[in-house]
């Protein structure tokens, strides 16, 4: 990931919940709010629910890679947060990944 940090404080999480937009698949839920910094920034949350911690970390991976293949084509300058949901651990790759490039769309936050 090039041109993206990591989030990692809870009241950086908290505040895009409150105060971003959110667009949502029975896979996955992306949450973005502009930011008055350069590059973006990426939070990444699997529930519990998902399953035990080695379930969690493979969804996370996937939504990583997903953000990271397609970081080139994201606007610069936003927060972004993917919530993995319980249908995630069962989606093949190519689903999860079409439905992040349908969401970021929806968002407005792709460059195509």
């Amino acid at each position: 990931m090039d041109f993206t940090t990591a989030l990692k404080k809870n009241y950086e999480f908290r505040r895009l919940y409150a105060k971003g937009k959110s667009a949502a698949t029975g896979n996955i839920v992306v949450y973005c709010r502009k930011s008055r910094r350069p590059g973006n920034r990426l939070g990444l949350t699997v529930g519990t629910k998902v399953g035990k911690a080695v379930v969690r970390n493979r969804v996370r991976r996937r939504l990583r890679e997903i953000y990271r293949t397609n970081e080139h084509r994201l606007a610069d300058g936003y927060d972004v947060v993917i919530v993995g949901r319980v249908r995630s651990r069962d989606a093949e790759y190519g689903v999860l990944e079409s439905d992040f490039l349908s969401l970021c769309g929806r968002l407005g936050i792709l460059n195509e």
